[in-house]
């Protein structure tokens, strides 16, 4: 219970800070304002997040087992399941905004890589309708497949510090200008990042290098030590969307609309950032320069 307190007063204290600023944008888009009912957005936001927590597998089942079933007494107001899948769609905005606050901070050590979002198995693509239109057919190291790509990067502590969410076709390399203007420092990848034109933008326009892995036809590049070293840990980002996957199930075939596709998402994502301890490199000594 400490823990839930602590979560759900985290939320409380940002959102009574993003509230005045929600609001006024949905008054200038000519939107409504939310209407007022018995569970408040910051405890429905609460309620997504603890379900990647406590690693649920199905929603639903997580809701009447424990929330209707346990949580009555911390959450007495609890509407019923298809009441509370109506409301979702107004907390994804919050959500976005929340999830940008757990980001952590650009060290100097940047990592990037993208992972699959499959929305449904390869034979189903033909009657899969849900993303009709948003998802696309791509290919990993581990084959074709149908649904979105997930963009990422994290510093050497494995902080998430930049996310996007591409159609399944984007080619890796499109999407990083935007993320990595902000940055400084190094950002390493791998080869599908191998782009001379991205190189040069990123040395022109941002305090960020680009360094990756070469391919097999290409010159030998020297590189400093200690970038080598880190360079050969780039399986930290690999981790972390394992994680992101195994533990926050930020991937699955059962979504019934593209909310729900968002919200299990972005969720998914907070509940990462909430782990006490995420994978990181421990110190790294070459030639007396330290990376912590």
């Amino acid at each position: 219970m400490d823990h839930l307190t602590e979560l759900y007063c985290h939320i409380d204290d940002f959102y009574q800070q993003f509230k005045p600023e929600f609001e006024a944008h949905l008054i200038a888009n000519g939107a409504k304002r939310l209407r007022a009912c018995q569970i408040s957005v910051p405890e429905i936001m609460t309620i997504l997040v603890l379900f990647h927590q406590l690693r649920y597998r199905q929603f639903k089942l997580f809701y009447y087992h424990h929330m209707l079933g346990m949580m009555t007494r911390e959450f007495p107001k609890l509407p019923s399941y298809s009441r509370f899948i109506e409301l979702v769609p107004r907390i994804i905005m919050p959500l976005c905004g929340y999830l940008q606050r757990m980001m952590g901070d650009c060290t100097g050590i940047s990592y990037i890589d993208s992972t699959k979002l499959t929305v449904c198995h390869n034979k189903r693509i033909y009657r899969h309708k849900v993303f009709e239109g948003l998802a696309a057919r791509g290919k990993s190291s581990l084959g074709w497949f149908y649904g979105f790509k997930l963009h990422a990067i994290i510093n050497h502590k494995g902080e998430l510090i930049s996310v996007k969410v591409t159609a399944g076709n984007t080619d890796d390399r499109a999407p990083v200008k935007k993320m990595a203007t902000p940055l400084f420092g190094k950002l390493f990848g791998d080869r599908g990042y191998i782009s001379k034109a991205l190189e040069v933008w990123l040395t022109n326009n941002s305090d960020t290098t680009l360094i990756t892995k070469l391919r097999r036809n290409m010159k030998p590049k020297p590189l400093e030590p200690i970038d080598e070293a880190l360079l050969n840990h780039r399986s930290l980002i690999e981790t972390v969307f394992g994680e992101l996957k195994n533990l926050c199930q930020i991937e699955h075939s059962r979504h019934r609309s593209v909310t729900g596709f968002i919200t299990n998402l972005l969720s998914g994502l907070i509940a990462y950032c909430w782990f006490p301890d995420k994978p990181s490199i421990k110190n790294i000594t070459l030639h007396g320069q330290v990376a912590t």
